[in-house]
């Protein structure tokens, strides 16, 4: 099948620009409730610790949904898998303005988990339109660099809007609720009007079976991982439920292997350019996702402890605020990197700048200034990350499996936060005892999370370079002169 070189074919600014506004949409989702965290815990009459019981449910549910929503649009068509996860995220936004009850709110959080596959569909949409010229590996990128300022934009504004709407409507919660929930509404229209069909290979099926085996077993994993954090290391019950958990991928590997339309290829998946992608994804996840948390408790912890910054949460915003500016400014220096260098080698630098970020923490972590400059080291890393993941594997993956191929980098990195949530969590509750003052962990604990972020950064750094040196390039840049671009197909 010849490339086709058209402007039919061509990513065009207005789909970017539609794509935007669904990732500023994403991103408010993940800024705006943080900010009401506790007035959500008055409002449902509930204990701090119950919100962890919020988090926990939407990890758990975008780990399971996630790969078959975007096999799903593989086999149906990215917009309108997109279409459906937007109506399902308005749904739940919609219910959590009326959930007045611990748990109502905790079923409504959960299913507004639906919008986390948003990215690995637009991934898969601009990939899919680009493949046409020759130039989807490299169009990918630079577009999901924008989605990626988007994102994090979006988190910005929604963290600045979430208290002040919370004061403007009089500190009513469901009027608060609302506005995310317009939002997300709104967002729909855009993408029905806005963004084009992909094309999806006809004669497709969904392999029940195996996505029931997937589902087991990330269900096992995830959960485990879930009670661990929220039980300690005594339970040893929840160790019972990840081993089960792991087990379920024999079964799962050998029926997969004997598909010739598997939920997962893994013949694809152990390809060289896909497998470092995919556990690189895990282990930056463990930063991503699990350090964020232990950061901005370091940042308020009393000086009197001998280490912390004694910041207020005014200057804990800016600190965070300040990692979520270095992480728009490394999604856009990332397509410009790939291109001056290769895509791979644009990679492996953006792990090493995480590594070099948390492992900085370990000898400079006393002044302000330090922090925050680790932060920017590690923000400009993660934003580059984000982006380049599921762009990387949409360009690794056969026609047909786009979709799946990114949305897995989703879920790796996933259960590598859910991995180091619970960790994190159980190291800095056992170095309480140990610290000053009564509510404070102990700096052992806080270098533990760095060096375990650091060290995970390292490794998948390592394991990129694995990846062959012209991986992710464009169709048209790896065939000499004359040659006749091919796009590969399934069996």
């Amino acid at each position: 099948m010849t490339t086709v070189r058209t402007k039919a074919g061509a990513i065009t600014f207005g789909l970017i620009g539609y794509l935007f506004l669904v990732e500023i949409v994403s991103g408010i989702l993940q800024g705006y409730y943080v900010p009401l965290i506790s007035d959500l815990v008055k409002y449902l009459q509930i204990r701090d610790a119950d919100f962890n019981w919020f988090e926990a449910a939407q990890l758990l549910l975008s780990a399971l949904v996630v790969p078959i929503l975007a096999k799903l649009g593989d086999m149906f068509g990215h917009k309108r898998i997109l279409l459906v996860s937007t109506v399902l995220t308005a749904g739940a936004s919609w219910a959590l303005v009326l959930a007045d009850n611990f748990t109502t709110f905790l079923i409504a959080w959960a299913l507004q988990g639906f919008y986390v596959v948003w990215l690995p569909l637009e991934v898969a949409l601009i990939f899919d339109r680009g493949r046409r010229t020759g130039r989807g590996a490299s169009q990918t990128r630079r577009a999901a660099g924008f989605l990626v300022v988007a994102l994090e934009a979006g988190a910005i504004v929604g963290a600045l809007l979430g208290g002040r709407v919370f004061g403007w409507f009089g500190e009513n919660v469901p009027l608060t609720l609302a506005i995310p929930a317009i939002a997300v509404t709104l967002v729909f229209f855009a993408v029905l009007f806005g963004v084009p069909e992909s094309t999806p290979l006809p004669g497709r099926r969904l392999d029940v079976v195996g996505f029931s085996l997937l589902t087991i077993g990330l269900l096992l994993i995830t959960s485990g991982l879930t009670f661990l954090r929220l039980n300690g290391l005594e339970a040893w019950w929840v160790y019972i439920l990840i081993v089960l958990g792991l087990l379920v991928f024999v079964p799962f590997g050998l029926y997969e292997l004997k598909q010739d339309d598997p939920a997962i290829d893994l013949r694809v998946l152990r390809q060289p350019n896909m497998w470092p992608v995919q556990l690189t994804a895990g282990l930056i996840g463990i930063s991503l996702l699990g350090a964020q948390a232990p950061l901005s408790a370091y940042a308020g912890t009393d000086r009197a402890n001998g280490y912390g910054l004694g910041l207020d949460s005014g200057d804990r915003s800016t600190l965070i605020g300040v990692y979520l500016i270095s992480m728009i400014g490394g999604a856009l220096l990332f397509p410009l990197v790939s291109r001056w260098l290769s895509p791979r080698v644009a990679l492996i630098i953006a792990a090493f700048l995480v590594a070099t970020g948390y492992l900085l923490f370990v000898p400079f972590h006393l002044e302000t200034w330090e922090v925050f400059l680790n932060m920017f080291i590690a923000g400009i890393g993660s934003g580059a990350l984000v982006g380049a993941m599921p762009a990387a594997a949409a360009a690794a993956a056969p026609r047909g499996q786009t979709g799946i191929a990114a949305a897995l980098t989703n879920t790796t990195k996933t259960i590598g936060g859910s991995f180091a949530s619970a960790i994190f969590g159980i190291v800095l509750a056992m170095g309480v005892l140990t610290a000053a003052t009564t509510t404070a962990s102990s700096l052992s604990g806080y270098l533990t999370v760095w060096i375990i972020c650091g060290v995970g950064a390292l490794v998948a750094a390592v394991l990129l370079f694995f990846v062959p040196k012209l991986a992710f390039a464009d169709v048209a840049d790896e065939l000499p002169s004359g040659a006749t671009a091919s796009v590969r197909e399934l069996p």
